[in-house]
Parts: C-alpha cells; sequence; structure tokens
C-alpha cells in the first residue's frame, strides 16, 4: 500500500507533509458574509505564498508571521469546509482517491499547474489586492 492510501491519522510527519500537492489555493485569502457565515473564495494570495509554485516561502515560520494560518491535523480537515476540493488531505478523509495530476500519482510537481489547479496565473498579491471583497472568484477552489 502506498503511504498516500493510508487513513491520515496513521501518516508520519514526513508522510503527511508529503501529501500536500502544492496548489497554494488554501493560501488564499477568504471573506465570510457577517450574515450568514457563508465563506467566499477571493484570487488573494496570502502574503508569504509564492503564487508561481504554490510554496509557503517560509512555511517553518508561517505562523509567527500570519498568526491565524491553519496548521492541518486529520481531525481539522473533517471540520474545515473551505479546504479546496481537490485538496489531496480532504480527499483522503473522505477515502477518495487523490487525483491523476498529483504528483505523487503523475511523478511530476509541474502536473498541478497544468491541470490548472493551481494558484498559478490567476491570482493578486496581498500587498496589491485592497479591499478583498473586489476580489472574489466565481470558481470552485
Amino acid at each position: 500500500m502506498n503511504f498516500w492510501e493510508k487513513p491520515l491519522d496513521k501518516l508520519d510527519r514526513a508522510e503527511w507533509e508529503a501529501l500536500c500537492d502544492g496548489c497554494g489555493k488554501c493560501c488564499l485569502h477568504k471573506a465570510e458574509d457577517e450574515d450568514t457565515g457563508r465563506i467566499y473564495p477571493t484570487n488573494v494570495a496570502c502574503r508569504l505564498l509564492d503564487r508561481h509554485s504554490g510554496q509557503c516561502t517560509n512555511y517553518k515560520e508561517r505562523r509567527s508571521f500570519v498568526p491565524d494560518c491553519v496548521r492541518l491535523t486529520p481531525q481539522k480537515v473533517k471540520t474545515i469546509s473551505w479546504l479546496p476540493r481537490t485538496c489531496a488531505y480532504r480527499l483522503r478523509s473522505e477515502g477518495k482517491p487523490l487525483p491523476s495530476w498529483h504528483y505523487l500519482i503523475s511523478g511530476d510537481r509541474e502536473a498541478v499547474h497544468r491541470a490548472q489547479e493551481s494558484v498559478r496565473g490567476w491570482t493578486i498579491a496581498e500587498a496589491d489586492a485592497g479591499d478583498w471583497e473586489n476580489h472574489l472568484v466565481d470558481r470552485e477552489l
């Protein structure tokens, strides 16, 4: 059995980290409707996100710079509704397989970008965005 087919709570730290496909979609800011609590995705990238690679530029110390950055755990994955539909953690938590473009399946880190399942090419830097409400996206993440 490949490690990514194991239940999330059976993965060791290295396996857990390796499960991330590097899409960067979870690092996009969200806007919440104060009346309904509904969460809307934006195209505004966290200031630590490399919008080309989809990787955090300071992963180990990210919470020092972005205190509300979420640290995923097997338990949290089950409760976070805004995780992207293609997120490997979400998929595996739901008992679903990884997509064919996931680098663990394809062997190619660029496949996520070619499949247009990453932040590459359509996001804006946090510093350039202004009001996030002007950056809501009508696309399923």
